[in-house]
């Protein structure tokens, strides 16, 4: 999957944004593009590295992905509710969409209806 293919993916799902919010902090973190429902985000990678996305995901389900090649658990977010999906790897495109998709219905569950519209 490659990054448009990735970004039109993200942006199909309802009252779906994208953001640079890290860009005014620091060095590494300036080109990490987020998609979020309402206010909140799913999904987030680096442009330049293209490497890795993160996303919200049930603690079931990482436990079930974490030890498999290609998932590992994110740097700086609750290992409990997120992992990390390679993106340039054995990972096939379905199940990359499918965890996108449950990553954003996840988020979109969790905001009252009114905040979606």
């Amino acid at each position: 999957m490659d990054i448009e293919a990735l970004q039109k993916y993200c942006l199909s799902f309802p009252d779906t944004h994208e953001g640079m919010p890290f860009a005014g902090f620091f060095k590494n973190s300036r080109a990490i593009l987020v998609f979020y429902v309402g206010k909140k985000m799913f999904c987030f990678f680096d442009i330049d590295r293209f490497d890795y996305c993160t996303l919200k995901c049930d603690p079931e389900k990482i436990e079930e992905l974490s030890d498999q090649e290609g998932f590992e658990r994110p740097f700086n977010l609750s290992w409990k509710h997120w992992i990390n999906v390679e993106l340039k790897g054995k990972i096939s495109e379905e199940m990359i969409k499918d965890l996108v998709e449950n990553s954003y219905k996840l988020v979109a569950a969790s905001l009252p209806k009114k905040k979606l519209n």
